[in-house]
């Protein structure tokens, strides 16, 4: 049995962590998590014991997030905080074996420093953004250290690139984060048409999304198109359900029913009836043909199961205008957003054009199905990549 740290940087590598931590428990190890950035819900839903105190950062880190964003956080005390999340890696790091690093270079530093030998599954970087991988100073040198045993990578072209890169191998198996989707993803063909809405889960964004999406479902009434078409808002614990009633009556929506077992809400805005629902996100996708989002790791599960994505460009801290085309980029051709807009009507507009549009190629065109199918196996993979990672770590556990 060995003992492991997980350590994360962002909400979707606490998804990707959690899911590979408890695995590796069910295989007889004994894991702990030490997220360096939110709260760590993934790990307490997976019942994965976190060490050291978390605090929220309204952004959830540098990354992509607006200049404002940015400044925020540092100001918030986010540099502070990443400097006794170090301090304590080193005075808890012979309590390990072994780390393993779910993330970008921040906890990839924190495993070097730590003179322990670790895995990476270097989920922040991908060579689809500039079509060769381009990794910050100095985060090759890290990832070249005899203590790091062994990299995953996040798609294919990435474990090409940075193998010639590094000299080293680097592995790609696919991402933990849509195994679980994968297995359930079954849709009964008689169902109608599912529209899944990702307005994203961060509160100091999520409001702005939340009004917007809104904009452009009341937009849609006016088309006849849409009438038999179903909509589900995908709604993080952050959007309180009392304030969402509000904002529906403030906008004369229609109250048609309420769920609080399963904490789900249907209103309807003329013809179009549009469901809320909390802490319901694997099944909205799953029964879904297709999202409209203002997410991150929500739209990679989307493309990873196959389903085409339009965005709707938002103001941030992070969906923001260069934070939506990097996302084009990284999973690929279909993933659509209405760029060429001056205003808010102009915006709304050309999504609702791009909307008709993906719906007519997925009813007609059988060759686009296939292609979103290719497009997931090369920028997401195939299911049971947390088995392959997993698998992979124990034999070079039980070698050390």
């Amino acid at each position: 049995m060995s003992r492991i740290l997980v350590l994360s940087n962002g909400h979707g590598e606490d998804l990707s962590g959690a899911i590979l931590a408890r695995k590796l428990i069910s295989i007889g190890n004994n894991v702990e998590a030490l997220p360096i950035v939110g709260l760590g819900e993934a790990y307490k839903k997976e019942k994965i014991n976190i060490i050291g105190k978390t605090k929220k950062f309204n952004t959830g880190g540098l990354g992509y997030n607006s200049l404002k964003g940015r400044l925020y956080d540092l100001f918030n005390g986010q540099i502070i905080y990443f400097l006794k999340k170090i301090w304590l890696v080193i005075l808890i790091r012979k309590n390990y074996d072994f780390l393993l690093i779910v993330g970008d270079i921040v906890p990839i530093f924190f495993a070097w420093l730590s003179r322990k030998k670790y895995f990476t599954y270097l989920v922040a970087y991908s060579s689809h953004y500039e079509g060769k991988l381009k990794l910050p100073w100095p985060c090759k040198y890290f990832l070249k250290s005899p203590n790091s045993l062994r990299i995953y990578s996040r798609d294919l072209l990435t474990s090409y690139d940075l193998s010639k890169q590094l000299k080293k191998e680097v592995l790609f198996f696919g991402n933990p984060f849509v195994d679980k989707l994968l297995k359930k993803n079954i849709k009964n063909s008689s169902d109608s048409f599912n529209i899944a809405l990702l307005p994203g889960s961060r509160i100091n964004e999520l409001i702005n999304n939340f009004d917007l999406m809104l904009d452009l479902i009341q937009e849609l009434s006016n088309y006849e198109f849409f009438k038999n078409i179903k909509f589900s808002f995908a709604l993080s614990s952050e959007l309180k359900i009392e304030n969402v009633k509000n904002k529906l009556e403030m906008r004369n929506w229609q109250y048609e029913k309420i769920s609080t077992s399963n904490f789900k809400l249907l209103y309807s805005y003329k013809f179009i009836n549009v469901f809320f629902r909390w802490d319901d996100f694997e099944n909205i996708i799953i029964r879904s043909d297709l999202a409209i989002s203002m997410s991150g790791t929500a739209a990679e599960q989307v493309v990873g199961m196959s389903k085409p994505v339009i965005q709707v460009e938002g103001k941030g801290p992070q969906f923001t205008k260069a934070f939506a085309e990097a996302q084009r980029r990284l999973l690929g051709e279909h993933v659509y957003c209405f760029t060429d807009f001056s205003n808010k009507k102009e915006k709304i507009d050309g999504t609702i054009d791009l909307i008709i549009k993906i719906m007519y190629l997925m009813k007609l065109d059988n060759s686009f199905l296939k292609s979103c199918k290719d497009n997931a196996r090369d920028r997401i993979g195939d299911k049971d990549a947390t088995a392959k990672i997993t698998s992979d770590i124990e034999k070079h556990l039980i070698n050390d």
